[in-house]
């Protein structure tokens, strides 16, 4: 007896079709989409019609999707087939009508080599969907969370912004194998907007993770605080995420050890916000489940454990979460904010490096000011530290690239000419970006901690590859000795000729001699760059014992030696036959 095929596109599309309850099918007979059909008839769940001009069927779907207030699914083959559904898709897109148009491939790889029945569909008219999305052959469990992701994404779209048709490219192996009685659950994503019910905050903890934000009121701040008292909630932040309230914590030192258990405090619910965050080791905490707020409404699954999306501002979101309440407990923020704080007691003496600045001069940054960090080494040494709670900072982490840190802080600084604006930043990073310090409307308010190691030295940073490569990893990986190999000169004939004033230091007592010029409270009669040589060896040696202050348990133990000897999957496998 035949049951649903074994293909696993087909399989999540039919799934998430009948979670998002869209039962009623328009068929034209093929063979790129005979899995899919073929699986659909043998589920009484769905009400099928056949049509053998896809130029009627699309009509048909106008008609019936109109009529029945409900989306309509559309399936054809290959080749001409789906160019047939465009008069009819070009009604509803004008209408407003929810027709999922889903046209059978093979593998789009085999587009442009003259295989039969194979066409183009990259490129759609404007006006016959609002969102066209391919879905992969599924090889791995990446590709299986990129169909759930594009399914989900292109049903939601049938009611989004007023509805309309949506194309999805389905692809196929032509397996002949039916032989799947069960289908699989895959993960459902909703999209909540204020008009719609909002769900039920589940029971247990729950944790609010920022990304990169802008500028936070205090409206806002109050609101999330609120929200946070009432629900017993955290907020796991990072030097970009900009939230100064009461709940904040900044929980890198927490997420980077290598003995973290994500058990220990991982929430029932993590709450998204904000954009691209380059705190990887704060966001390890993730969450059980994730809900994503966020006025653009999109899928973003960072954590991949999306379930909602809120198309809202956040404050709506916390305005409706919150509710008047007293003597709420804090547990779960007391128990994230200790875990850090027990940890940053017994951060040892590490060596000269840009952690070990940013232990001596995160706290010491001067009230009011703004500091941008470089993307990866710098952003993530400070992220070990607090800075004072007037000090806001920020990073180019949306992008991601070296190119512009130095640019961006002084594209800042102009914004307001009595407050100082800070730059930590790498030597590749730097160079890279070295002509704006010759820029003429240059002011005195800004400063400028250069942390010049020769290299990129990210990448041979501890846990990195440079154990495999060792030295050959400079030549051309970490571009060591380029821009004059750490000299002690270039920098500061550069720097003093364009009107700075230039600090140096290349160990601990140097920098001792000199550093509180840097963190002057009040604005000085030139610019200031302070240049601090290290070396790269002892910058991952420092990284290496942050990461390493929290030991072991025997049961931590235990499951990395499984890991390493059995690997992930057949670690979850053995879970679940426990369970």
């Amino acid at each position: 007896m035949n049951y649903y095929t074994t293909e696993k596109a087909v399989q999540v599309l039919i799934s998430l079709l009948k979670q998002h309850g869209i039962s009623k099918i328009i068929a034209s007979p093929g063979s790129t989409n005979m899995g899919f059909v073929a699986s659909l008839q043998r589920d009484p769940y769905f009400e099928m019609f056949s049509a053998v001009d896809e130029r009627s069927a699309a009509y048909m779907a106008c008609g019936l999707a109109a009529e029945s207030g409900e989306p309509v699914v559309i399936s054809c083959t290959g080749a001409t087939a789906s160019r047939n559904y465009m008069p009819g898709q070009t009604e509803a897109y004008y209408r407003k009508l929810p027709i999922l148009a889903v046209t059978g491939t093979q593998a789009v790889s085999k587009v442009g080599h003259h295989v039969a029945q194979v066409i183009d569909r990259s490129v759609m008219p404007n006006d016959v969907a609002t969102l066209s999305v391919n879905l992969p052959i599924v090889k791995d469990s990446d590709d299986i969370w990129e169909c759930e992701i594009k399914t989900n994404q292109a049903i939601l779209a049938l009611k989004r912004h007023g509805g309309g048709p949506v194309h999805l490219n389905l692809p196929t192996t032509y397996s002949h194998d039916y032989s799947v009685k069960e289908l699989p659950q895959y993960r459902k994503m909703e999209r909540i907007t204020t008009r719609d019910c909002f769900p039920d905050l589940p029971s247990g903890t729950i944790a609010v993770f920022i990304g990169s934000h802008l500028r936070w009121d205090q409206v806002s701040t109050d609101l999330l605080d609120q929200f946070c008292k009432s629900n017993n909630a955290v907020v796991i932040c990072d030097h970009t995420s900009g939230y100064y309230g009461k709940y904040r914590v900044q929980y890198a030192l927490a997420g980077c050890q290598n003995a973290f258990d994500g058990n220990v405090n991982q929430p029932e619910l993590s709450i998204h916000i904000g954009e691209v965050t380059g705190d990887y080791y704060g966001s390890r905490l993730g969450g059980k489940r994730v809900w994503r707020v966020s006025l653009d409404g999109e899928l973003r699954d960072t954590f991949r454990k999306l379930t909602h999306v809120f198309e809202m501002s956040e404050s709506e979101f916390f305005a409706h979460y919150s509710k008047e309440v007293s003597n709420t407990q804090c547990d779960y923020f007391e128990s994230c904010s200790q875990e850090v704080q027990q940890l940053r007691s017994q951060i040892p003496d590490v060596p000269f490096s840009n952690i070990w600045l940013a232990s001596q001069m995160a706290h010491r940054i001067p009230q009011h000011s703004v500091v941008h960090f470089g993307i990866l080494n710098s952003l993530r040494a400070w992220n070990f530290y607090d800075l004072p709670k007037t000090v806001t900072a920020a990073s180019n982490v949306g992008g991601f690239g070296i190119d512009g840190g130095l640019s961006s802080v002084v594209g800042a600084s102009f914004a307001n000419r009595d407050k100082l604006y800070y730059c930590v930043i790498g030597d590749l990073a730097f160079f890279y970006d070295m002509n704006i310090i010759g820029n003429r409307h240059l002011g005195n308010n800004l400063r400028i901690l250069l942390v010049n190691n020769g290299k990129g030295t990210e990448f041979r940073q501890y846990g990195k590859v440079s154990d495999r490569f060792g030295e050959e990893l400079d030549r051309f990986v970490a571009a060591a000795g380029h821009f004059g190999n750490k000299s002690k000169s270039l920098v500061k004939h550069y720097a003093e000729d364009f009107g700075f004033e230039y600090i140096t230091a290349s160990n601990k007592m140097e920098f001792s001699q000199s550093y509180e010029r840097i963190l002057t409270p009040e604005i000085t009669d030139k610019p200031i760059l302070f240049e601090v040589f290290t070396e790269s060896d002892e910058e991952t040696k420092a990284l290496e014992l942050i990461m390493g202050i929290k030991k072991e348990s025997k049961h931590t133990a235990a499951k990395q030696l499984a890991k390493s000897m059995l690997g992930d999957k057949s670690v979850r496998l053995i879970k679940k036959i426990v369970k």
